[in-house]
């Protein structure tokens, strides 16, 4: 379920041009006829930089199995077209223990800040080969989304190391599709495109998970929500563990209030304090 909700916040998180409002969506993850999982996604970009926050939690039938929450924020620059992770801290809790990751990238070389639980607990330590030259994932589709922005074609190659997984992700077709009525959603004609993830170091200690080096495909649509917002993506269709395919959902989207001026490490705020900032 965790590897669910972060596939499903990165690609749901993508920014539209640089010069754009901020911005506030907010997501279900449907699955097996089932509510599994509810995003709530916010973006501030710049033609200097960018931030990104989510949280993510689970409800149904996914929270009794596997109960979570997770709110994760990123900030960075651009080089040329590409992104510059500056600072990013993810925490929340799933299954009752809490859980923390916190990267920087000084000099442009990520380094690690904190895990909680320890790596070693779980996984394999990624080499520092592997590291070098890396992104978050955040960051990764937010440079997808300014090329799409652009009108430069739905693109993407990059390796991502999220503090304890190294992971390589692709993505093109960029063919536009129409998305048809469904439920509550968003309906209108959206750029399709396809997300493959494969996962190249950091696996679990345990054995489980390595068929993660099998790719793992997932589809995202992207438009603007409304007349004269950036295009962020209205759909999206990815792999679940549990529940076969799942399908995320925008539901509404509206301006937000910029932030550019916090730290991203105010999340070491109490968590009742970030959920009622968030939810805001």
């Amino acid at each position: 379920m965790k590897r669910l909700a972060a596939l499903a916040a990165c690609l749901l998180l993508l920014p539209g041009p640089a010069a754009a409002q901020a911005f506030r969506a907010t997501y279900e993850v449907h699955a097996a006829g089932m509510v599994v999982m509810e995003i709530e996604a916010r973006f501030d970009l710049s033609a200097d930089d960018y931030r990104v926050e989510t949280r993510v939690r689970t409800r149904g039938l996914a929270a009794f199995f596997a109960p979570g929450e997770q709110t994760t924020r990123v900030s960075g620059g651009w080089t040329g077209t590409a992104p510059l992770p500056g600072s990013y801290v993810s925490e929340g809790t799933w299954r009752g223990r809490a859980r923390r990751t916190a990267l920087d990238w000084p000099e442009g070389a990520v380094r690690v800040l904190a895990l909680v639980p320890p790596n070693e607990e779980e996984r394999e330590a990624v080499p520092d080969d592997l590291r070098r030259g890396t992104v978050d994932a955040l960051s990764a589709l937010a440079g997808l989304s300014r090329q799409v922005a652009r009108g430069e074609g739905c693109t993407l190659a990059a390796p991502v190391f999220d503090g304890r997984q190294r992971s390589d992700f692709s993505a093109g077709n960029g063919r536009r599709e129409v998305i048809l009525p469904w439920r509550d959603a968003w309906r209108g004609e959206a750029l399709r495109c396809d997300v493959e993830g494969v996962q190249v170091a950091g696996f679990r200690r345990d054995g489980e998970g390595r068929e993660n080096a099998t790719p793992r495909r997932a589809t995202a649509w992207i438009a603007a929500p409304y007349p004269g917002a950036a295009p962020v993506p209205v759909r999206v269709d990815m792999p679940s563990r549990w529940f076969g395919t799942a399908t995320a959902v925008l539901l509404r989207a509206e301006p937000a209030e910029s932030r550019r001026a916090e730290p991203v490490d105010r999340l070491q705020a109490r968590p009742a304090e970030r959920r009622a900032d968030l939810a805001r």
